[in-house]
C-alpha cells in the first residue's frame, strides 16, 4: 500500500487579477549473463555476494521447466503483468464507478486490445471534464483484486480503479476512498513494486521512474541472484541436493527457521517498514536476515485482536502456538538442527504452501494433514466440536481455526487469517479498540532511531495524528545533533512546521552541505536538503534556500516535485530563463505533470507575454486535474486580463460549488467583484 507525502506544499502570493501566480510543491535489467564469482565458501551462499547478478526467470526455466510451469500459475507468478484481456480478471459489463467526494466518474473499457480508463465529470448531463488514460500494467493475480498502473515515460503511477474479484465489483483502490482520491498521481515507489513484482531497474535520483519492469515475481525473489548457480552448473559442478546443500543457490527449505521465515516475511508482513541506514528495498536477498535491511512495525491495539491486514500472513502465523511450539522443539534439539532440512517437521509457511504450486489447486486435505500430523487422536476424538458442527465443516480444521475474514486495509476482500487459534465466541470479542503503540515484528532489538522513524512514517503514511510525532520525539532526543540523527531530526521538525528548529539543527551540525552529498534509492539526503530549503522559504529567506534546493535537485533530478519547487524559487529570485528551462525539463520528463504546465503558463505570460501559449498551458493543466486551484486561479486571472469577466466569474463560481471553503478562489472572486 502506497501514500502521498505530507507537507509537499504550494507557496504563492494570492494574485490580483492582472497577475497570475506560480505554483510550487513538494509533495536491474535481468539478463542472461555469466559472471566471474569468487570461489564459494561451503557455508556462504554465492548469491549473497554483490557481484552476482540476477539472470531472470526464463533462464531458470531452461533447467526447471516443470517447476516454472506450475509456479507461473501461482499468485506470485501472476502478481504483475502487462495489461491484456488474458491477464485481467475483471468484468467490464459494469465497469463504471462514481466518487462522490470528488464528483468524478471512472469507466474502464477495452479499445482495440488496449485497456483505457476514462475520468469524467457531469453537470446537468453535460460532460464538463474528460480525461483518458492508457493502462499499461495489471497488478494482482485476480484471486482478490486487480489494480492498475500506467507508465508515462518510465514514471509509474497507480490509476484510480480496482477490480475486487471476490465480490465482482469495481471500486476505488485502497487508500483512494473517503475523499483521498489522488486520481492519476499516486507514484509507484520502490517499496510497492518490490513486493508486487520481481526487482525492476530503477532510475537513481527518482521516486518512481524505471528503465525496466519485470512481469511477475520470479524465481530469484525466493532463491536469490542466480548467475553463480548458472555458472556452477555450466562448469559441471553438480551437487546431490538430497544429501547436501548447493551453496550456489538458496533453497529456503534448508535455511534456519528465522531466515526461512524472512524470505516470506519480506512481503508477507506488509506494514510500516523502516530501512536501515544506507539500505533500500532492493537490498534484501534470501539467506540474510530481514532485520539487517529493515525493521517492520505494526500498530498494537487492545480489543479487536482478530483484525489483521491483507499481507499479515507471516506475522499472524508467528503468533500461533502451533508455530511457537514446533519451532522451539527443534531449536532446542541439537541433533535435529543438524538435519539437511532441520525445520521440515515444524509448522512454517512451506508446511502448507508449496510456493511452486497455486493455492487454487492445493487441496484442503493438504492443509488438514498438517494439523493431523501433530494433533494425533490416539483413538480419541480429535476435534472437540459438536458432531453437527464438525459435519457441517466437513472435518475441515481450517474453517474453524483459520477462518476467512475481511482485511482492515483492503475493502471487499476476505482472506484466511493465519493466526491458528481456538474459535473465540463473538460475545467474547472486545468492542473497544485502543491504540497502544508500534511494535517491531521482525526485530526484538530495534534501536531508538528506528523506533523514531517508525512513528514518523506512521504519521506521514497512516494517521496524520500529532501523537505519532510526540512519540517519535521521545525516541529522538536532540541534545546531540550529529550526522547519525541529523536527517531524522530535520524530518521531525519539518513535519511539525517548526522551521526555526529545522534551521537551528542545520546550524548545529555545521556545514550540512558537506555531509548531504549521497545519492541513493531512498533520496534521504535530497529530502533533507529539500526540507531545509523549504524552511528557509517559509521564513522568506529565498536566497538562503537556493543552495539546498540546488543540492536536492542534483541528488534527485527525477523527483519532479523537487524540480517544480526549484523552478518556483528561481522565479522568486527573478531568474526567469532558468525557471523556464526547469519547467520545460519537467514536462519533457512527464507530460502529465499538471503543476509544471501551470507554472509554464505563468512564465509564458509573465516572461514572454504570450497569452495564447499561457492559455494553452493552463488548459493542459486543468485537463489533467480539473480541481487544481492554482491553475484555475491563473486561468481566471488571464480571462480578466483579456476582459472576459463573465468567463472568469463562471470558472470560479463553478469551483466554489464543489469546494466552498477554498480561500484562494474566494479571494480572487472578491477582487474581481471589487474591480467591476
Amino acid at each position: 500500500m502506497m501514500y502521498s507525502k505530507k507537507t509537499l506544499r504550494n507557496n504563492f502570493t494570492a494574485p490580483v487579477f492582472l497577475l497570475v501566480a506560480i505554483s510550487v510543491c513538494c509533495t536491474t535489467m535481468f539478463c542472461n549473463v555469466k559472471t566471474n564469482v569468487p570461489a564459494q565458501s561451503v557455508t556462504t551462499y554465492a548469491g549473497l555476494n554483490d557481484t552476482v547478478q540476477y539472470v531472470g526467470m526464463q533462464t531458470c526455466k531452461q533447467c526447471h521447466a516443470a517447476i516454472y510451469n506450475t509456479f507461473i500459475e501461482t499468485g506470485m507468478g501472476q502478481s504483475f503483468d502487462v495489461a491484456s484481456k488474458q491477464k485481467s480478471s475483471a468484468d467490464f459489463a459494469h465497469a463504471t464507478i462514481y466518487d462522490k467526494h470528488s464528483d468524478l466518474y471512472y469507466h474502464a473499457a477495452w479499445q482495440n486490445n488496449y485497456l483505457m480508463f476514462s475520468e469524467y465529470r457531469l453537470q446537468q448531463h453535460d460532460t464538463i471534464h474528460a480525461h483518458k488514460q492508457l493502462i499499461n500494467y495489471i497488478v494482482g493475480s485476480g484471486q482478490h483484486t486487480n489494480s492498475h498502473i500506467y507508465n508515462n515515460n518510465g514514471y509509474l503511477y497507480q490509476a484510480p480503479m480496482t477490480y475486487y474479484t471476490q465480490k465482482g465489483i469495481w471500486d476505488l483502490p485502497p487508500g483512494f476512498e473517503n475523499g483521498n482520491n489522488t486520481r492519476f498521481s499516486r507514484a509507484i515507489g520502490q517499496e510497492c513494486i518490490t513486493c508486487h513484482n520481481a526487482y525492476p531497474t530503477m532510475q537513481m535520483g527518482s521516486e518512481n521512474k524505471y528503465s525496466f519492469v519485470a512481469n511477475g515475481i520470479d524465481c530469484e525473489r525466493c532463491h536469490g541472484p542466480g548467475a553463480a548457480h548458472v555458472q556452477h552448473i555450466q562448469a559441471g559442478h553438480l551437487t546431490d541436493t538430497a544429501n547436501a546443500i548447493d551453496y550456489s543457490i538458496v533453497n529456503p527449505a534448508k535455511l534456519p527457521i528465522n531466515l526461512q521465515l524472512d524470505v516470506c516475511q519480506r512481503c508477507h508482513i506488509q506494514g510500516n517498514a523502516v530501512l536501515k541506514p544506507g539500505k533500500s528495498f532492493f537490498d534484501f536477498k534470501p539467506g540474510i536476515s530481514l532485520s539487517s535491511v529493515m525493521d517492520v512495525y505494526m500498530p498494537v491495539y487492545t480489543g479487536q485482536e482478530t483484525e489483521h491486514i491483507m499481507a499479515s500472513h507471516a506475522e499472524r502465523l508467528k503468533m500461533s502456538q502451533c508455530y511457537i511450539n514446533t519451532s522451539e522443539q527443534i531449536s532446542n534439539n541439537t541433533a535435529k538442527l543438524q538435519a539437511l532440512r532441520p525445520y521440515k517437521n515444524a509448522l512454517t509457511c512451506i508446511t502448507c504452501h508449496n510456493p511452486h504450486v497455486s493455492v487454487k489447486v492445493t487441496g484442503k486435505e493438504i492443509y488438514n494433514r498438517a494439523c493431523v500430523n501433530c494433533h494425533q487422536s490416539n483413538g480419541h476424538k480429535l476435534c472437540t466440536a459438536p458432531t453437527v458442527k464438525l459435519n457441517a465443516a466437513k472435518n475441515n480444521c481450517i474453517q474453524c481455526h483459520m477462518p476467512k475474514s475481511g482485511a482492515i486495509d483492503i475493502p471487499h476482500v476476505r482472506v484466511t487469517d493465519h493466526y491458528i487459534a481456538k474459535p473465540v465466541p463473538a460475545k467474547e470479542v472486545q468492542k473497544i479498540k485502543q491504540f497502544i503503540g508500534l511494535a517491531c515484528i521482525n526485530n526484538n532489538h530495534a534501536d531508538s532511531l528506528s523506533m523514531a522513524m517508525a512513528y514518523i512514517n506512521y504519521y506521514e503514511k497512516f494517521t496524520n495524528e500529532t501523537f505519532a510525532l510526540d512519540s517519535a520525539a521521545r525516541y529522538l532526543p536532540d541534545n546531540n545533533v550529529n550526522p547519525n540523527n541529523f536527517n531524522q531530526l530535520i524530518h521531525l521538525a519539518y513535519l511539525r512546521s517548526d522551521y526555526q528548529k529545522v534551521l537551528s539543527y542545520n546550524r548545529m551540525v555545521g556545514n550540512s552541505l558537506s555531509i548531504l552529498n549521497q545519492q541513493s534509492y531512498t533520496n534521504t539526503h535530497a529530502w533533507t536538503c529539500y526540507r531545509i530549503s523549504e524552511s528557509f522559504w517559509q521564513l522568506q529567506q529565498y536566497q538562503e534556500a537556493l543552495p539546498y534546493l540546488q543540492r536536492a535537485v542534483k541528488l534527485a533530478p527525477y523527483v519532479l516535485s523537487f524540480q517544480n519547487k526549484y523552478g518556483s524559487l528561481l522565479v522568486q529570485l527573478n531568474q526567469l530563463q532558468k525557471a523556464f528551462d526547469v519547467f520545460n525539463f519537467i514536462v519533457a520528463e512527464d507530460n502529465g505533470n499538471a503543476m509544471a504546465w501551470c507554472n509554464l503558463g505563468y512564465l509564458q505570460l509573465a516572461f514572454k507575454n504570450n497569452q495564447a501559449q499561457a492559455k494553452s498551458c493552463y488548459q493542459k493543466s486543468l485537463a489533467l486535474n480539473p480541481d487544481y486551484d492554482q491553475a484555475l486561479v491563473n486561468m481566471a486571472s488571464l480571462f480578466m486580463y483579456e476582459g472576459n469577466e463573465t468567463g472568469a466569474q463562471k470558472l470560479l463560481n463553478d469551483y466554489l460549488k464543489r469546494f466552498p471553503n477554498n480561500q484562494k478562489v474566494k479571494q480572487l472572486l472578491q477582487q474581481i467583484h471589487a474591480s467591476l
